[in-house]
């Protein structure tokens, strides 16, 4: 069976990471052949193919990503959601693309920033081609939002949105976006193909990361009358395992004998990672603990030296790493992870730490709580509260008995998220839409 994924990048971000062990899993799977489809290709993975591949096709790509950005700053609120909305009215159309000509299921991931645009899907679907879509966010079942917070627009037909737009009006934006999108979904499907079949939608199956984008998913206007189930992203749980905590400290030039937080974001300054609440927690602790001079930071990912020196504790900033290995090595290096996110899916992070035996801690939003349970394998904080995530961080640290917490850590994730729970559940997707349209 050839399965192609699609997704806009094949490097940056949690879908991108999701999409290749998903793409590896299959590709080692009996009766699989996987292709990862990308708008530009930056690693080297021989199963990844791009659409941009000569120079004049990268700068086509590139001016898709800024015509993209461009309409919409000019209805944005402010800044700092710029990225966080996508009208996807700039795309490429891959439907005549051999990969997708070739492919007996099309497996759709995270397609926005100039990829693929509404028009783009609406050819894809008329192919009348088995489609799976996994969600990382919310964007397929909202006016253009990833994350709708308290919003339940989505729910009827969006529109006033107040949360991202600078002029919210029942005909905004948002709810042009999804006008257009409830027309691919009512009617593209069901447009009739050369042969003469019926498309419908038993010919796509959407997918939530975790149970509660799922559903979040059947709660939609626009996905209300699909097949919607949760599958989890996969992890090579041999790769991320436990290592010894002294050996791998030495290594990295930290500290054997303190108490190490760990904070992992590709940049912590983005607004959804909440590093403020974070800083907050950690300024709380400082105050209650009696034994802050056993307490050291770990801070993974883009961050500027004014905003590290702003802790309240001594930290160790690791910058960006790209060696998985070693990214696993600062994982089981800390005692601790810590994730102050307010806006998430199910994050790859916190799977990863809980492998390598890390215990977390963090707010209960989205699909976290799907993963943390308290008391357990880390702490579940009460969301945006800055003194529940002090608490969670002092009792894993100093309260809890920490053997038992990283071992049932692990055990969460071989049970739930290993490649072979996972891609056992694709397959039997893959054959159920497959059978259907046999």
């Amino acid at each position: 069976m050839k399965i192609l994924l699609i997704n806009t990048d094949d490097a940056m971000g949690g879908a991108a990471i999701a999409c290749l062990r998903l793409l590896n899993t299959l590709n080692q799977t009996e009766g699989m052949e996987a292709t990862m489809l990308v708008q530009e290709k930056k690693r080297d993975n021989p199963n990844v193919k791009a659409i941009a591949e000569t120079w004049l096709q990268k700068k086509l790509a590139f001016e898709r990503f800024v015509r993209e950005r461009l309409y919409f700053k000019f209805q944005e609120k402010n800044k700092e959601i710029r990225f966080a909305f996508s009208p996807a009215n700039s795309g490429i159309d891959i439907s005549e693309h051999p990969l997708v000509q070739e492919a007996d299921i099309i497996h759709l991931h995270w397609i926005n920033f100039g990829f693929l645009s509404l028009k783009s899907l609406e050819k894809l679907f008329t192919l009348n081609k088995p489609i799976v879509w996994t969600l990382h966010d919310m964007w397929a079942f909202t006016g253009g939002c990833h994350h709708s917070g308290d919003c339940e627009n989505f729910q009827n037909s969006c529109g006033n949105c107040v949360q991202y737009l600078k002029n919210p009006s029942p005909t905004d934006l948002s709810n042009k976006v999804w006008q257009r999108k409830s027309a691919i979904f009512d009617h593209s499907l069901r447009l009739r193909s050369g042969n003469g079949q019926q498309a419908s939608r038993n010919n796509i199956t959407i997918v939530g990361c975790s149970q509660w984008l799922s559903n979040r998913a059947k709660k939609s206007s626009l996905f209300k009358d699909f097949s919607v189930k949760a599958i989890p992203n996969p992890l090579d749980t041999n790769l991320f395992s436990p290592q010894n905590k002294a050996s791998v400290r030495a290594k990295l030039g930290l500290p054997i004998d303190k108490k190490l937080i760990l904070f992992v974001a590709a940049k912590v300054s983005v607004i959804w990672k909440g590093f403020s609440y974070f800083q907050e927690a950690l300024e709380i602790l400082k105050v209650q603990n009696s034994h802050n001079q056993e307490i050291e930071l770990v801070v993974l990912g883009e961050s500027d030296a004014e905003t590290i020196q702003k802790l309240p504790f001594k930290a160790h900033a690791l910058g960006k790493i790209s060696d998985v290995n070693q990214i696993v090595s600062v994982y089981s290096a800390a005692d601790v992870f810590v994730t102050s996110s307010i806006q998430e899916n199910l994050p790859n992070t916190i799977m990863e730490a809980m492998a390598c035996g890390t215990p977390a801690v963090g707010f209960e939003v989205g699909g976290i709580p799907e993963m943390i349970e308290s008391y357990k394998n880390g702490f579940l904080a009460e969301y945006k509260s800055a003194e529940s995530l002090a608490e969670g961080i002092k009792w894993v640290l100093f309260e809890a008995i920490h053997a038992e917490l990283s071992s049932n850590a692990r055990q969460k994730v071989l049970d739930n998220y290993s490649e072979k729970v996972v891609v056992k559940q694709y397959l039997e997707v893959y054959r159920s839409l497959v059978a259907q349209v046999s």
